[in-house]
This record gives C-alpha cells, structure tokens and sequence, in this order.
C-alpha cells in the first residue's frame, strides 16, 4: 500500500474508531469531531473525524470549550495534532497556553514485512510481561528513559491488560535481573492495525538491536493476531530504523500540552 492509502487507512480505521474502544479506565465524550478523555494521567483531546466543515469561530469555540472542561477539573492535558489536520487548529492551541513538545513521524505498513524471529546480544533475554510488580519495574525503566515521573504507567497498562477488547502484550530485555528494555503491541480492536507503542531502551544498551529485536517479535504477533497492518508514532531516533525495515512515513503527529492551571 502507498503511503496516502495507509494515511486513508489511519484516518479510517484508528482515529475513526477511537471513541468506541477507549482503553480500560479511561472516560471519554464526544463534541462533534473532537473526543475529550479523562485518564489516569490526565486528559487527552483529538479530532476523530474531519473538522473542515467547521468555520473558523466554529473551532475557536470547540478549542475553548476543551480547554474549560479541563480547567474546571484542574487537569492538564494533551491535544493530539497531525500534520494534515486543518492549518488554524495548532495556532489557536498555541494562543490559549498549550505548547507543542516533539515533532513524532507517523509510520505505518504491513506487518508482515516486519515479523521475525528476534535477535538479542549473548546475555540478554526477552519474555512477556503482566505481573504487577513487572509492571512497576516498566514503569521505573520509562522513568529512567524519558527523565519523567512515569509511575502512572504501571496502573495504565495492568488496566490495558484486564480490558474487555485485546489487551496489549507487553515484553521486557533484560540483562539478568535488569530490566534494560520495554516495548508493548496495542491490537486496536475493530480495526486491521495494531499499534508498536512504548519502546523504551536504557542509554547504555541503544544501538545493540534491542529495538529491532522487540519490532521484529511484536510484529510476528501482530501476524498471528490477525492483524496485518502496524502502526507507530516514531521518533526521530526509531523512525530512519522503521523505514529501512520497510514501513512508510504517511504523516507527523505533534502533542500539544497545556499544563493544570497554576503550574505554568
């Protein structure tokens, strides 16, 4: 598939679909074409469906609506943008206090191309994940990673893996009884694409494979799942290593987070 089908593909299927299969503990409400969620780390907003039938004070308005619903909550939260959402959208974000962090690729193609058997350096091992204090550790090597206080990441998966719709499958590298890094496969239920979402590798064991190695086994399950396509929001570190493997850059997504009020 070409990169503007797979971009149709996305639109269609994942960002379509997104407000009938919120993850497990999450609470969301439409507003026309955005999705509003209360999670366990905050909110989250996107435009689900296309917003080029709305005039511009038509958006203005939704924006500001969004922005109250958090404010008189005392949440900070994150608007999900993409690169062929309508050009005004991020301007108005900007004007009202949101701020953008990191430009991510978004990449998508089939799974197959992909699926492997993976490779590790001698010493290292690979296994599947669902323990709670598995999941704590995770969250402590994301922690590490991002230099963040990722401990909200532990409830968020275990709720993810006792979900109604597929669970994620979480998988760990470890060097002996270190954990040194993590990566999980999202099946997003309803659709034929399952999302290659978390990976997070210690800085002294990058550029040894561990990526490949995690892409190639949750790839082989997206397979034996059923499902053929794959999704992920790269980074620039991930994203020249997802198109040599083979996937496609359709697009860009960049986050913008506007913080609880009275921490700007």
């Amino acid at each position: 598939m070409c990169a503007e089908k797979l971009l149709d593909v996305y639109d269609a299927q994942v960002r379509g679909s997104f407000p009938n299969r919120l993850p497990a503990g999450w609470l969301g409400e439409r507003d026309g074409p955005l999705t509003r969620c209360l999670t366990i780390n905050g909110g989250f907003a996107m435009l689900t469906e296309g917003a080029e039938s709305l005039g511009a004070g038509a958006l203005e308005s939704l924006v500001d609506r969004t922005f109250a619903y958090y404010a008189v909550r005392g949440l900070g939260f994150e608007w999900k943008t993409f690169d062929h959402d309508r050009a005004d959208l991020r301007p108005m974000l900007t004007a009202r206090g949101a701020v953008a962090e990191a430009h991510e690729a978004l990449v998508l193609g089939e799974s197959a191309a992909l699926a492997g058997t993976p490779v590790l350096p001698a010493g290292l091992t690979m296994r599947q994940v669902s323990d709670r204090a598995d999941l704590e550790r995770v969250a402590a090597l994301a922690s590490a990673v991002w230099d963040d206080d990722w401990s909200w990441l532990a409830d968020d998966l275990e709720n993810r893996l006792r979900g109604a719709t597929e669970p994620v499958e979480i998988f760990v590298v470890e060097d002996g009884a270190q954990m040194v890094s993590t990566a999980w496969l999202v099946p997003l239920s309803g659709t034929r694409v399952a999302g290659l979402w978390g990976g997070s590798t210690l800085a002294a064991y990058r550029r040894r494979g561990l990526y490949r190695a995690l892409v190639a086994h949750r790839a082989a399950r997206a397979v034996a799942l059923g499902y053929p396509l794959l999704q992920v929001d790269a980074s620039d570190d991930s994203r020249p290593i997802l198109r040599r493997l083979g996937l496609h850059v359709v697009g860009g997504t960049v986050p913008y987070v506007r913080a609880p009020a009275g921490t700007d």
